[in-house]
């Protein structure tokens, strides 16, 4: 008698523990992709940001032309920006 009980219990226990190890896998590959989408999204951030230094140097050069033309810093920076 004491055999098959403490089987019944055993078999009780890995039934509770299979479900653990399902909710742990799927905490581990929730983890894991979180992880991912992370470093996904701060490569994209980053080449924005190269997308931005490379704008502003043309913004810059097109003030330094205008500037040189004779005109001011203000007229240059409205010039640029798309005004008259």
């Amino acid at each position: 008698m004491t055999d098959e009980n403490s089987s019944k219990e055993t078999s009780g226990n890995n039934k509770n523990c299979g479900g653990k190890k399902k909710a742990m896998l799927a905490y581990g590959v929730i983890q894991i992709s979180a992880t991912v989408l992370s470093a996904i999204s701060l490569a994209a951030i980053a080449l924005g940001f190269c997308a931005v230094k490379q704008e502003s140097k043309a913004f810059n050069g097109c003030v330094e032309e205008v500037i040189a033309e004779g005109k001011t810093n203000s007229q240059a920076v409205r010039f640029c920006n798309g005004g008259n």
